[in-house]
């Protein structure tokens, strides 16, 4: 029994070896859950095809927008496990389990996971009509006056509302969300003065702020951002600890071998070191990442966790 077992995990283990000296032997769809254009699909359209030539067989950029990114992970989850098919998954891969109730795969259990990408920060800004100017007046104006400031939200469970939410759970305050369809229109009320406040990505942000339409009160990174390094963060202006990021990943199904699994991640994290690579996407506001499987896999756990804790702090249940 036992030598059988060894023949049967030596020939597993050529098997393996074998695959993933012929991965991949054709095209690799890498499937988006959001429409062309914004920082997701920019993002993936700017590694797809670096990480293409490494790999030797093009990858193909495929958008299937919809319910916060399930249809194209739902389809991914579904697909062949041999690492012709990813998913290019973001912050809503970890909020979707506690804010839809029947998801059509398992977050954890239906994915395995490459390698955390890259993430980008986010800025909190107002109306230059606002009265507050920093994290500290936004506060005091908050609490004196409870539930009668609004804030402006792209989606329930976007990356800037999961930041606002965050704040609004460590300041202990309460701010009312307007949601948007898109980040488009919620500026442009930002700018006219119809809402006050809210937290959009530094990429789409910063233009306004150098352009005086809008005043950037903090930034929600641990760092300060390079493209505007005399802005603070939301942390060193009051909230110790408070840190949110919209991030950027690749997971492939379920069962896909781990010898492809660890060209995938090889290449990746060539990729996220690449000088020039950085360089040129460090000007966009994202910070390539790159890290091994299993921390990937930690991340997504954690994230997970967050943001259900801040969720349920804000009442938003599964839907």
């Amino acid at each position: 029994m036992k030598a059988a077992r060894a023949i049967a995990a030596a020939l597993g283990f050529i098997a393996a070896q074998a695959l993933a000296q012929s991965f991949p032997a054709k095209p690799i769809r890498m499937l988006v859950g959001v429409p062309p254009g914004g920082p997701t699909d920019t993002l993936a359209r700017a590694i797809a095809p670096e990480l293409g030539d490494a790999l030797g067989q093009p990858i193909v950029v495929e958008n299937r927008p919809g319910a916060s990114g399930v249809i194209a992970t739902d389809a991914v989850a579904k697909a062949l496990p041999d690492g012709h098919t990813l998913a290019f998954i973001y912050i809503t891969h970890a909020t979707n389990p506690s804010l839809i109730a029947k998801l059509p795969y398992d977050t954890l259990r239906d994915f395995a996971p490459v390698s955390l990408v890259g993430r980008q920060s986010m800025v909190l800004l107002a109306n230059p009509a606002f009265a507050a100017s920093s994290v500290q007046e936004l506060v005091a104006a908050a609490k004196a006056a409870p539930g009668k400031i609004d804030y402006g939200a792209s989606d329930a469970g976007s990356a800037p509302h999961l930041a606002a939410e965050l704040f609004k759970m460590m300041a202990g305050i309460d701010l009312t969300p307007i949601y948007y369809k898109g980040t488009a229109p919620a500026l442009t009320d930002l700018i006219g003065g119809q809402i006050p406040v809210m937290f959009v990505s530094n990429i789409s942000a910063l233009p306004h702020v150098k352009a005086g339409k809008l005043k950037a009160l903090a930034v929600t990174g641990a760092q300060r951002t390079p493209l505007a390094p005399d802005i603070p963060t939301i942390s060193e202006s009051g909230l110790a600890g408070y840190e949110a990021y919209g991030w950027y990943g690749i997971a492939a199904p379920a069962r896909t071998p781990g010898a492809v699994i660890a060209r995938l991640h090889a290449e990746v994290v060539k990729l996220a070191q690449n000088p020039a690579m950085k360089s040129r996407l460090a000007v966009q506001g994202l910070e390539l990442v790159g890290n091994t499987p299993a921390q990937f896999d930690a991340f997504i756990r954690s994230e997970i966790d967050k943001w259900r804790a801040v969720l349920k702090a804000a009442g938003i249940k599964p839907g």
